[in-house]
């Protein structure tokens, strides 16, 4: 059993501990140049939660967080936790309609904010009802003030918020596959029990890790594995707020020569791309982590055998806050997902809500004490999702004999070809097979009379051509491995794939733009 005092506060688990337990001069931040101990993150997020307080923040306010990664989303997280703050974070990369969107939505007393977003964020904040004050990371602009400024103002020492374990933490959230993205409500004893379970139970994280990662602090995903997790254990994370790119991982990988890499399948197959990758060194690392969609085996193969680097494939997601199925080291099966993480339990059911046969695919179900309470402002859908911890993924999966579950796609991605269902995935990873194919994707197409059909959107490799005897022989080295039913009838070859904020491949973006289903 993982269990909390009643009175407790996130901040104190994943921060605070580490001075009481002697770490005060130990590094655990890097940024750029910049080195910074448990001793001076401590005080700079008291500073910035004395901060946060004065400017309108109180117990169960939400504070905004917009910022690339860098010291001071980490000064303001931790702040805005410890003075029983709600915490809200969004990607710093948004048009002005999506900051309009979060305002509204989250009703921030206070936001903090990188000065690159100043004409974007300065157009929504106009709009506002609740916003009582925005700090700037930057130079100061009209009523906004200077984070820096401000804080050189506050004491070292905080007060903290006296809260329950079941308050009202943080909002994470969804991605937004349908609509507008939902906030996920997390409780103080959340993200903690799912990093005693994943972190220190699976990973076996410690304080000798250093941790980097692809996506960035505004996805939960990174949120966890490249600050909360190494906090926790003493351990130390290097930050860059520069976009994540093949090169820019290598350079980070080779500077800070860290021991875990989390990342996204889009970027493994990347930097597997680059020119020379071979000859790069990520000797360093003990493993890579991926998530946020299917790895698939072809990647997971040329991976390991150009690095020499274990990968562990898992799914968690916002409702959940991270990661409980996934497989382990010296326990990896290709392809699978892996196991359920202990302290979790997963059904596998039918549309009725009822256990299907092991082997037989169906949606997943997920139970385990970092369950969301609800999504804000949802309340059918809450309902929908939540039985208190137990939460309905919309995943399709089947789990085998031996306990691997495998991943099928999302519900709502399931193709239905000539009367049976047709996980997407399973083409896209034939696909990748085939040398000329760099990236792909497979949607659903209407054939006419409303029949779908599997279409493919293919990145070349160069020096391949998209071409029509491309396009044929794609076809056929599909039908020689899938059930003929399951080929792609279209293929179009594009230039690249969308992504979202996440590294994922925008399906609803390609499926937009063409019209399909």
């Amino acid at each position: 059993m993982i269990e909390f005092p009643e009175r407790f506060n996130m901040a104190d688990y994943f921060l605070y501990h580490n001075v009481e337990e002697g770490r005060a001069d130990k590094t655990c931040l890097y940024f750029n140049d910049e080195t910074y101990t448990y001793g001076d993150t401590v005080r700079w997020a008291n500073r910035a939660g004395n901060a946060l307080r004065e400017l309108g923040a109180e117990v169960e306010d939400r504070v905004l967080i917009v910022l690339p990664d860098c010291p001071e989303f980490v000064w303001t997280w931790f702040g805005a936790s410890r003075i029983g703050a709600v915490i809200t974070m969004v990607n710093p990369l948004l048009p002005v309609e999506d900051y309009k969107y979060y305002l509204a939505y989250t009703r921030a007393r206070v936001a903090v904010i990188h000065e690159s977003l100043l004409e974007n964020f300065s157009a929504a904040a106009r709009e506002a009802k609740y916003l009582r004050n925005v700090l700037v990371v930057g130079r100061e602009h009209g009523n906004f003030k200077s984070f820096a400024q401000v804080l050189a103002q506050m004491p070292d020492e905080l007060t903290p918020a006296d809260t329950h374990k079941d308050d009202i933490a943080i909002w994470l959230f969804t991605s937004g596959s349908t609509g507008h993205p939902k906030g996920a409500v997390h409780l103080q004893h959340d993200l903690p029990y799912n990093t005693e379970a994943y972190a220190k139970g699976v990973l076996g994280l410690n304080e000798n890790d250093l941790t980097v990662s692809v996506p960035k602090l505004f996805f939960g995903y990174a949120t966890g594995t490249n600050l909360l997790f190494p906090f926790a254990v003493g351990g130390a994370t290097a930050l860059f707020a520069e976009r994540s790119t093949p090169e820019q991982m290598f350079e980070v990988i080779e500077h800070y020569r860290p021991t875990v890499l989390t990342s996204v399948p889009t970027m493994i197959n990347a930097m597997l791309n680059t020119a020379g990758a071979s000859a790069r060194d990520l000797s360093s690392l003990r493993f890579c982590l991926s998530a946020g969609e299917a790895l698939p085996v072809e990647l997971y193969d040329r991976w390991l055998k150009t690095f020499g680097v274990e990968i562990l494939d898992g799914i968690g997601s916002a409702e959940m806050f991270h990661i409980y199925i996934t497989n382990r080291l010296g326990d990896v099966r290709p392809g699978s997902l892996g196991r359920i993480v202990a302290g979790y339990e997963a059904q596998i059911v039918d549309a009725e809500g009822r256990e299907v046969p092991m082997g037989k695919m169906g949606t997943l179900k997920v139970k385990g004490d970092s369950a969301a309470l609800c999504y804000w402002q949802a309340h059918e859908k809450s309902k929908a999702t939540f039985a208190g911890d137990w939460c309905t993924t919309g995943d399709q999966f089947h789990v085998d004999e031996a306990g691997y579950y495998w991943y099928h796609g999302r519900t709502d991605d399931m193709l239905k070809v000539s009367g049976v269902y047709v996980a997407p995935v399973e083409i896209e990873s034939c696909l990748l097979e085939h040398e000329a194919v760099l990236e792909c994707v497979v949607v659903g197409h209407d054939a006419g009379a409303g029949l779908i059909k599997p279409k493919a959107f293919v990145v070349v490799r160069p020096p391949h051509s998209g071409d029509i005897e491309l396009e044929q022989t794609l076809k056929e080295f599909v039908k020689s491995r899938l059930a003929l039913y399951k080929y792609p009838r279209w293929i179009e070859f594009v230039p690249a794939l969308p992504k979202n904020d996440r590294g994922k491949i925008d399906r609803k973006q390609l499926k937009a733009a063409t019209g399909d289903k």
